[in-house]
């Protein structure tokens, strides 16, 4: 049966959020995030590896067929985490890969984000229950970490009740959900409000000193640069390199954070540089020819750590989960995509 592609009524309205909310660098970090509209039996959705910023700009969207990915999700079938697959009409771009996860509710508007705000929270051991004190009165509910695809679509599937339309993503960020999308905006606003916690006091880094050894391929940021924060304080540090923290950073920077001693900075191996290089107590080296969503990234992880209390308990992903990520072709593709 071929289904009727009649662009949702709405589809200008979701398109001009989508490009407010995709030029917020604390909700949306490069080809990050989605939106969608279910319209009848057609879900559109934001493409794997275009920005919500361009969507004023560019078309997107993509429509996918949601009657038959909401039957492979139910006979969990291998499929569902292909969202190729249910793609209506002719055209070169492809869903999200997490088509599967906005599939999963019946409201007609979704918006995903990695929100500074949760991810500083849903990186917390004790992540559930400083959120639970903050989101009162909210219909809510937090699932633990999944790889993004048919698996997290399935864990936020079975966590949903009649009500819920906030979920929080353990490591990884937030749903909201609404039948219009000035309700779905009014949403995302309460919760982000809810939960933004104030960032630590920025310190000066010492530009002379990353200067003196900045080696080849590497480059020195202006010293108001936010990334430079993850190297001045040893808690910090301690915080920023202690692991991977959330997917994003795992597909555009590497496994973790790199930390060298000063003394020891003109010993990296060129051939195998990492995208950067955190020097205590003096700032941060970025390779001349990392990407932009490599940036984003860094400076994503930065803004985390500056809203994750010195004393708090992170969970990090595990070796197993961070080389899931890197071994993922629909990443491969989205990142691939996001380069052009």
């Amino acid at each position: 049966m071929s289904l009727e592609l009649t662009r949702p009524h709405d589809i200008s309205e979701l398109i001009e959020y989508s490009a407010e909310v995709g030029a917020n660098p604390l909700l949306i970090q490069g080809a990050g995030g989605n939106t969608s509209v279910k319209e009848g039996n057609v879900m559109w959705i934001k493409a794997s590896g275009t920005l919500l910023a361009d969507a004023k700009s560019k078309d997107i969207f993509v429509a996918v067929d949601l009657p038959e990915m909401r039957l492979a999700l139910d006979n969990n079938e291998p499929r569902s985490d292909r969202p190729a697959e249910f793609t209506i009409g002719k055209g070169v771009l492809r869903p999200s890969i997490e088509t599967s996860l906005h599939a999963v509710f019946k409201q007609r508007i979704v918006i995903h984000v990695h929100c500074v705000q949760t991810i500083a929270h849903a990186i917390q051991q004790n992540g559930k229950n400083l959120i639970s004190q903050k989101l009162a009165g909210l219909n809510w509910c937090m699932v633990s970490y999944q790889k993004p695809g048919a698996n997290l679509a399935q864990e936020v599937k079975a966590a949903l009740k009649e009500d819920t339309d906030v979920v929080i993503l353990a490591n990884h960020g937030l749903l909201v959900a609404a039948d219009s999308v000035i309700d779905a905006a009014r949403l995302l606003s309460k919760v982000v409000t809810a939960l933004t916690v104030k960032p630590d006091k920025r310190h000066q880094p010492n530009l002379a000193g990353l200067r003196d050894v900045c080696p080849q391929k590497y480059q020195v940021l202006p010293e108001e640069h936010i990334i430079h924060q993850l190297a001045l304080g040893p808690d910090r540090v301690r915080l920023s390199t202690g692991g991977s923290l959330y997917p994003d950073h795992v597909i555009f920077c590497g496994v973790g954070a790199a930390c060298m001693n000063i003394e020891d900075v003109s010993k990296i191996d060129l051939d195998t540089a990492p995208v950067f290089v955190i020097v205590p107590e003096k700032g941060v080296l970025v390779r001349q020819d990392a990407s932009e969503g490599a940036f984003a990234l860094i400076q994503c992880l930065a803004e985390v750590i500056l809203r994750t209390p010195i004393d708090a308990r992170l969970n990090y992903l595990t070796e197993e989960q961070n080389f899931e990520l890197l071994d993922w072709d629909a990443e491969k593709y989205r990142q691939a995509m996001n380069a052009k």
